[in-house]
């Protein structure tokens, strides 16, 4: 797979929903190893199952390899190996012009929280954004799925819910305020 470049994004409203889902996926996801510096992910929905290796965000991109895996193994991965909270989401892709965003609905401990992927070719690739579409949340370690397993976002005080745009996650980001995107 290689890098991957991806912007996230906090959903500001259900007008999301009135968007046509070309695939709608239920993910079970927990990790063999994460940090900062490489995470280690099982990922089971009801189809398949992939073991997927990121190593650290600079800016928005890092790099990322996946494999399928056979499903029972991946279950009893993420029964027997996998340490600490996992997450639960349904994930809907919805194409906007020329792209598809992933919008992603968290579940259980995460419940009620929103967020939309978009996985670009380059950095500074234009693309449409959505009206439902709120606040920038990539560099926000925070959003990132290991991050929301061991602190999730039901556990966060109203201030650390309106601190996104303030908040500092140490990534480092070479291209801040270069992407008017």
């Amino acid at each position: 797979m290689g890098t991957e470049i991806e912007r996230k994004f906090l959903v500001r409203d259900d007008r999301w929903r009135r968007e046509p889902v070309i695939r709608r996926i239920e993910y079970r996801q927990g990790w063999l190893a994460s940090d900062p510096a490489c995470s280690i992910r099982i990922r089971v929905s009801d189809e398949d199952a992939f073991l997927n290796i990121k190593g650290t965000t600079i800016g928005v991109q890092r790099l990322e390899f996946e494999y399928p895996l056979p499903r029972e193994d991946a279950l009893t991965l993420l029964d027997q190996l996998c340490t600490g909270p996992q997450i639960e989401k349904t994930r809907h892709c919805i194409r906007v012009a020329d792209h598809v965003w992933e919008v992603d609905e968290f579940h259980g401990a995460n419940a009620g929280l929103v967020v939309a992927e978009i996985e670009l070719e380059d950095p500074d690739e234009p693309f449409e954004r959505p009206s439902w579409l709120g606040e920038e949340v990539s560099h926000d370690a925070r959003y990132y799925n290991t991050c929301l397993a061991r602190h999730p976002w039901s556990e966060w005080t109203d201030a650390e819910r309106g601190l996104a745009s303030e908040h500092d996650s140490g990534i480092v980001d070479d291209n801040a305020g270069n992407n008017p995107n």
